[in-house]
């Protein structure tokens, strides 16, 4: 027949034993995550050279300053309707398509380039020059266009009963 345990001999670890151990742990994850370490590493000495370290390390040693000034610029009456205004225009970038905003861009930045030549050459048009421009398929379409855009803006403004002046 078996004898009854009576006795359980319980191993704790010595403080020298948990130091040991932990090391051990360190050494093997460093060895597992070498590449990741050196690129971390890496990075660091980058930020480093570049005086972004410190940087953050001023920004979190003088936190509660600059958190002070960061509230009192969040609450002045113009960053509310800054913030507003960001949230307004994400959520209308949001409806359009990205077709059509690239299509817009295009045009827009060609029409800048355009106007921009013709100001280096300080040509000003003649009403009957700008009248015959009047025919040029390519004016046309952007007349067309922004009389399109008028009358859309125009219906959102009678709908909601109200104007901007």
């Amino acid at each position: 027949m078996a004898k009854a345990i009576r006795q359980i001999n319980k191993s704790v670890p010595t403080e020298e034993e948990l130091q040991l151990q932990a090391i051990s742990d360190i050494m093997k994850a460093i060895g597992e995550n070498r590449d990741a370490i050196v690129t971390s590493l890496d990075i660091l000495k980058n930020l480093q050279d570049l005086g972004v370290l410190q940087a953050v390390q001023g920004l979190l040693e003088q936190r509660v300053d600059v958190a002070t000034i960061a509230l009192k610029q969040i609450n002045q009456p113009a960053m509310h309707n800054t913030i507003k205004n960001a949230f307004n225009a994400i959520k209308f970038l949001g409806t359009v398509k990205p077709e059509q905003l690239q299509l817009i861009l295009q045009g827009l930045g060609q029409g800048l380039e355009r106007t921009s030549e013709n100001n280096q050459q300080q040509e000003h048009q003649s009403l009957w020059k700008m009248s015959k421009s009047l025919r040029d398929p390519d004016v046309k379409a952007s007349l067309s266009t922004a009389l399109e855009f008028l009358q859309g803006m125009g219906e959102v403004f009678n709908n909601e009963g109200k104007t901007l002046h």
